[in-house]
């Protein structure tokens, strides 16, 4: 099941606590689709992933929105 989390309109730090937050609740495998439009976010949440153990599976842009796909490590 992929989740999904809306943060656009939302600075830095907030994508990236949202999405940790969101992770939590995922079970190990779990995929998160999360939207950010927040220009920091290319730096962080690549740098969230690593750090966090979970793996970046795709980032893709949509006009000034960027689209992670992130699976919970």
């Amino acid at each position: 099941m992929t989740h999904e989390l809306d943060a656009t309109g939302l600075l830095c730090p907030l994508p990236v606590l949202k999405a940790r937050k969101r992770l939590r609740a995922l079970e190990p495998g779990g995929l998160l689709v999360l939207r950010t439009d927040d220009p920091a976010a290319i730096v962080d949440v690549p740098h969230f992933c690593a750090e966090a153990g979970h793996h970046l599976e795709t980032q893709a842009e949509d006009g000034n929105v960027m689209i992670w796909t992130i699976r919970r490590g």
